[in-house]
């Protein structure tokens, strides 16, 4: 391997001289692809809008510098200003919350609290301490709440009291602890006057201390919610009348934790670092969502084992002691509680005795007038997800005379039932994305998303009674969902998977869906400004990094540009814009959607002849074939330079990847490799039918999820692939973390066989053709234990043709530019050793060398 190979492709076209490896003016080098990504563009990122919508603020790093600038951009006149060092202070800031008019906004900044004048533009500062206050939020009374540690605080208006909201107790209530009535106690009582003494006054104090903290008018209310919890977190109602709880076990989690260590240190000496558990190992432990009234003094407990299928067991099939049913395969379904599964769907049955399925909080929200709570809840199994809803209006939890004898506010928890407004159910695993909620603003009406259709669509719940209702529909998926001027807007990809606009729809029901922007490319985030009349838009397409847009929060409105952040000498290269192709699947009706970037002309040889190169992309679940300034962009300028080598390069959105549905996602459910090779399979097919690649020479690369696949194409389809680059790979799902595999694959202990299949390290055998590995040493991802394990694997296997390039001092995603260059300098020379050269041979033309 040359150490010191970079190709000027225009020099290789001959169109400008000097010899290979030389830069040229306007060349693509390797040198300039992995250099500090500033030469592209150092974006505005973080923008918002000011407080009084006339401007919108971002930041953007400095020049050769890590420091970053604020910068303001006022829309009246177009000017863009950055914002001196010593005047940051005084700048608008992201978040904080308006009151009733919008006339004035508290916010956060530096641990304490300000108010500011929206009109006037005046702040005054509300605290100034050394505890750490955030999330300040008015109520509808006008009062301030906020957190302080863990309580939440509330200030009168003009600076009046400042008083924190009940008192919450992880222990027993007092009077708790008295000895439980037995033989023994009732003889000690019994025999001995010393011991009655002691207990009546006892009992006295307590009685008094009662009497005395119920007569107060300005007690601070304590609630007792019982020994062996800890707090998860809390919210308070609009009204400050209600407070709601996620709590769970105290203990913690001690599992096992996976250690990496450090060769290159400051002071010469190995160190170690604990990264996350591997899969399975994790202890799931349940939450609880307790209801305090802070009025009465009451509370409850919303009881989440009464949820629908909350006794199901969904993974029963693979508890069975038949070895059929433990080896039975499912491909899954989704859907509302009570939906039948699709044919060879395993039959749910009760939990094993004494191990109920855990079941995790994941949103909670108030209506405006504190009437009703939502929450969203889902199984740790991941299986199940449920909104419930509860009626605050209607309830009634006791309190002042339920209250224990001898305890302030204390006694068992009332049991709380929830409406039922969605369960949603899914064999394989409920999406990490696709989890919104909340209510419109003035109605007792609550949105969501979900994915029960297949696609995450946008619906509606009036209340008990009313029903669910949706919004939008189609082969397409709603995200990022907020609510303008009564309007719901969102992202969605309704007219092509691969581009992303912004949508609205009245809540009300039964209007159409309009398309609000309409860009060539994608809109990545955006933001409605304080009045709702315009929209604040991050826009990006496959060549042209983001920037930001204004525009009317109205269909077909014009938009204006606010930013221009890429550097002038990136579009003086030649760079090679991928076209965005629908390969037809020979094993599903959906295309897959793939970039495809060639250079026509640029392979000499014949038809038939040609190199050809997959790239995967990680994460698995991601879109990077749409029509986006992708996160790989490194790769894509890559594979400019392979193109004008005369490469055909293909990145598809393989099975598993996000944008196309709940079907597409869940494909890979217990067996991960095997439906992403069909597609790469299909690719390799179009290529060579479409292009002119030669099947013999065709290799692939990609990092994480990708290197995973580069693996697995090797081992598992051994001779199809001339070559491959496995880039921070995993190797053994085992050894991953749970949040991620668990969904997937289910655990090692509970469903072997799933592991078995999906991790190459099992079907390392197959191993024939070259392989290079690349792996940062301080990867706390994927730890580089799973390049060592699988490294040893072959040795042991006697396999030859392979190597690794070890990065001692890189993490997951590499951070220095000398490290991207040696990396991608192996994977060309890997490519051209095994791809092009020979084709060129093949072909019967001269390659100069």
């Amino acid at each position: 391997m040359r150490p010191d190979f970079v190709v000027c492709v225009l020099a290789v076209a001959g169109v400008c001289g000097g010899a290979p490896g030389q830069a040229q003016p306007g060349a693509i080098t390797l040198e300039q692809i992995m250099a500090d990504p500033e030469w592209i563009q150092r974006p505005a990122t973080g923008a918002y809008w000011s407080d009084d919508g006339s401007g919108v603020y971002f930041t953007r790093r400095r020049a050769g510098s890590e420091l970053r600038d604020l910068f303001r951009v006022d829309l009246a006149s177009g000017t863009t200003e950055r914002i001196p060092d010593e005047q940051v202070w005084s700048s608008d800031v992201r978040g904080g919350d308006f009151n009733a008019d919008r006339s004035e906004k508290v916010y956060a900044r530096g641990g304490d609290l300000f108010v500011k004048d929206v009109a006037h533009g005046t702040v005054r500062q509300l605290t100034r301490t050394s505890a750490h206050e955030s999330s300040p939020t008015y109520l509808v009374d006008g009062r301030i709440a906020f957190r302080r540690g863990g309580s939440i605080v509330v200030r009168d208006p003009g600076g009046g009291l400042v008083s924190e909201l009940g008192a919450v107790r992880f222990e027993d209530p007092p009077g708790d602890d008295e000895p439980e009535a037995s033989y023994l106690v009732e003889q000690q009582t019994r025999l001995f006057a010393s011991v009655r003494d002691a207990d009546e006054r006892r009992r006295a104090r307590t009685e008094q201390q009662r009497v005395r903290r119920e007569a107060d008018p300005q007690r601070l209310r304590r609630f007792y919610l019982g020994d062996g919890l800890r707090e998860a977190r809390r919210w308070l109602s609009p009204d400050a009348r209600w407070m709601v709880v996620t709590a769970t076990r105290a203990d913690g989690d001690a599992s096992r934790r996976d250690t990496m260590p450090r060769f290159v240190t400051d002071d010469g000496y190995v160190r170690t670092d604990a990264v996350r558990p591997k899969v399975g190992v994790p202890r799931r432990d349940p939450d609880r969502l307790f209801l305090l009234d802070l009025d009465s003094g009451g509370h409850g407990e919303v009881d989440l084992g009464a949820l629908p299928g909350a006794d199901d067991d969904p993974l029963a099939f693979l508890r069975a002691d038949d070895d059929d049913a433990a080896g039975a395969e499912t491909s899954g379904t989704s859907g509302t509680s009570g939906t039948p599964g699709t044919p060879g769907t395993p039959e749910t049955s009760e939990p094993p005795e004494g191990d109920p399925r855990p079941v995790s909080i994941l949103r909670v929200a108030f209506s405006d007038d504190a009437s009703h709570l939502a929450f969203m809840a889902r199984s740790n199994d991941n299986k199940d997800r449920w909104i419930g809803a509860v009626e605050l209006a209607a309830l009634a939890l006791g309190g002042d005379a339920a209250s224990a004898e001898g305890a302030d506010d204390a006694g068992e928890p009332a049991r709380v039932e929830a409406e039922i407004v969605e369960h949603l159910r899914d064999e394989a695993w409920i999406g990490w994305s696709f989890n919104e909620m909340g209510w419109l603003r003035g109605r007792d009406v609550l949105w969501f998303t979900s994915e029960a259709s297949g696609f995450s669509q946008l619906y509606t719940w009036g209340g008990a009674g009313a029903g669910v209702e949706r919004l939008t529909a189609g082969a397409w998926e709603v995200s990022g969902v907020v609510e303008v001027e009564g309007l719901l807007y969102f992202r969605g990809n309704r007219e092509r998977p691969i581009e992303y606009e912004v949508y609205r729809v009245d809540p009300s029901g039964g209007a159409a869906v309009e398309q609000v922007t309409s860009f060539p490319g994608v809109v990545e985030r955006f933001a409605a400004s304080p009045d709702g009349s315009r929209l604040l838009l991050n826009v990006s397409s496959a060549f042209e990094p983001p920037e930001w847009y204004v525009q009317a929060s109205i269909p077909g409105a014009e938009p204006v540009r606010l930013t221009d952040t890429v550097e002038a000498g990136f579009a003086s290269h030649p760079w090679v814009p991928p076209a965005f192709v629908a390969i037809g699947s020979s094993h599903v009706d959906r295309p897959i959607w793939t970039r495809v970037t060639q250079v026509d002309g640029a392979w000499g040889g014949a038809p038939g002849t040609r190199p050809g190169v997959i790239f995967v992309h990680g994460a698995g679940y991601t879109q990077n074939s749409d029509n986006g300034w992708p996160y790989y962009f490194r790769e894509q300028l890559f594979h400019s330079l392979l193109a004008h080598l005369g490469y055909v390069v293909i990145d598809m959105d393989y099975r598993a990847s996000a944008g196309y549905g709940r079907d597409w996602r869940t494909a890979i459910y217990r067996d991960m490799g095997a439906r992403e090779l069909e597609d790469f399979a299909d690719g390799i097919d179009w290529m060579v039918r479409e292009h002119g690649v030669d099947p013999e020479r065709v290799g692939l690369y990609g990092g994480s999820y990708g290197g995973f696949m580069a693996l697995m194409a090797l081992f598992k389809d051994p001779g199809r692939y001339a070559c491959g680059a496995a880039l921070r790979p995993v190797t053994d799902w085992a050894h991953y973390n749970d949040g991620y595999t668990a969904n997937i694959l289910n655990t090692p202990e509970l469903d072997p066989e799933a592991y078995a299949r999906s991790s190459p390290i099992e079907h390392a055998h197959g191993l024939e053709d070259p392989l290079l590995i690349i792996h940062g040493m301080v990867d706390d991802n994927v730890v580089y234990q799973d390049t060592v394990r699988l490294a040893q694997r072959l040795i042991e296997l006697g396999k030859e043709n392979w190597e690794v390039a070890a990065y001692p001092v890189e993490p997951h995603a590499f951070v220095r530019s000398s490290s991207w260059l040696d990396a991608y300098r192996r994977i060309l020379e890997l490519f051209e050793t095994h791809l092009r050269r020979p084709a060129l041979q093949k072909a019967g033309v001269d390659h100069g060398e």
